[in-house]
């Protein structure tokens, strides 16, 4: 599969137009259209001291079902990797 890389500013709120293309009528294309991220979806990164003093650290201490947090995390981990079937959107 060939692929083609245009960069488009929208010019008007859910439109985008693309001419110019090497293709010819019947062709079949398909458009995967990637979002550039901007500064209010970009996370900051976050140092281990500021880690440490979140409200993250002990998020599970007085849940009943988890005895090992490590172990349990490890088990979440394998169900989410093993999971079968599909996700629809």
């Amino acid at each position: 599969m060939e692929a083609i890389r245009l960069k488009k500013i929208l010019e008007k709120d859910g439109e985008i137009f693309i001419s110019g293309l090497p293709y010819k009528k019947g062709q079949q294309l398909e458009c995967i259209l990637l979002a550039k991220p901007t500064s209010s979806t970009i996370r900051p990164n976050i140092t281990a001291r500021q880690l440490i003093n979140s409200e993250l650290i002990g998020i599970w201490k007085d849940r009943e079902e988890v005895v090992d947090s490590s172990t349990y995390a490890r088990r979440i981990r394998d169900e989410a990797q093993h999971r079968t079937g599909r996700i629809n959107s």
